[in-house]
């Protein structure tokens, strides 16, 4: 049996690649529910020269489908919905090229075939402007029917897996729509509270909290930030802002069954589809095929986040970036450390 490295190791390791890469972000490894590491480094304010800590929020960009799933499977929980109930049933005549047969589970499963408003299939750059509506004007998850219409269905319903931003925007409608109640307050009442994370919401890009971290492009000689890239305010599948103390609060309540039953996270964190290059995907987690691990991953202009848990080693790892492509060297240098 293998000994996993130690403190000094890990963290000298994450040092030598944040000096190496320029890392702007906060990392953490917890490990038996005691803390081995948690780190800052880089700036959350450029202009400024605030600098990051342990405590600064940061975008997580897609991690938030996971919050997302948590809460439309605490409504199935409460028989508000089904797994088998059709996007159709709930959004009426709204959204009319999603094909009647899609479900509840084959959005959380990203196996709906519907057409995506936030393409990341298409070709293009991190800093390119792809909303087609000014982005100030996404502020509630209705908004986004704006966006979210004109995509036609890419195939069946259930044909195969394809990623699908817009789906977790449908889940978030879905969800406001049977409880009647706004979706951020769903996730910070059935997710947030229970796991204990106190830092974590959807604020506005334009009215960010002291402690958190702008988010920049990377464009060469600017220190450009994203405010113009993404929805003033997020949705099911982006927008949130954690720390990573919130993230380790995540995983440990969320494997102890405090936001949801134990068999549901079960159900969750089955393989449902191959997703490739080694990872396969259940209801709202990535599972990696070589350790057992169970994912969240985030990317977008301006962020970029990756956190894992083993259970055989209740370990967690968490890697945040306020820059798009910064948590990627730290994270991949932590897996190699690791094993």
């Amino acid at each position: 049996m293998s000994t996993l490295p130690d403190e000094v190791t890990l963290s000298d390791g994450v040092d030598a690649v944040a000096r190496q890469s320029g890392f702007a972000g906060a990392v953490s490894i917890v490990r038996g529910g005691e803390t081995v590491v948690e780190k800052a480094y880089g700036l959350a304010d450029r202009a400024r020269g605030i600098r990051n800590t342990a405590g600064t929020r940061f975008g997580i960009a897609s991690g938030v489908k996971g919050l997302t799933a948590l809460a439309v499977v605490s409504l199935i929980s409460d028989s508000a919905l089904a797994f088998e109930t059709t996007a159709r049933s709930v959004l009426g005549g709204d959204l009319p090229l999603i094909d009647d047969a899609v479900t509840v589970e084959q959005l959380l499963a990203h196996r709906s075939g519907i057409g995506d408003y936030f393409d990341e299939e298409a070709e293009g750059e991190i800093t390119d402007y792809v909303l087609p509506v000014p982005v100030h004007e996404l502020v509630a998850t209705e908004d986004y029917l704006r966006v979210l219409g004109g995509h036609p269905q890419k195939f069946a319903p259930g044909e195969r897996f394809s990623y699908c931003n817009g789906g977790y925007v449908v889940l978030a409608l879905i969800a406001e729509r049977v409880s009647g109640v706004p979706f951020h307050e769903l996730v910070r009442t059935r997710v947030c509270e229970p796991a204990g994370m106190t830092a974590t919401g959807f604020p506005r890009s334009d009215e960010l909290p002291g402690d958190a971290a702008l988010g920049y492009l990377p464009i060469a000689g600017h220190d450009r930030t994203n405010v113009f890239h993404l929805p003033v305010v997020g949705s099911g599948d982006g927008g949130a802002y954690s720390t990573v103390g919130d993230v380790g609060r995540f995983w440990l309540a969320l494997l102890g069954g405090r936001i949801v039953s134990r068999s549901a996270i079960a159900r969750m964190l089955e393989r449902v589809s191959d997703a490739g290059d080694g990872m396969g995907y259940g209801l709202g987690f990535w599972l990696r095929d070589a350790d057992g691990a169970v994912l969240l991953e985030g990317y977008d202009a301006g962020v970029s986040f990756r956190s894992w848990h083993r259970v055989d080693r209740d370990e967690t790892v968490t890697v945040i970036s306020n820059s798009s492509d910064g948590a990627w060297p730290v994270a991949r240098r932590l897996a190699e450390l690791l094993g």
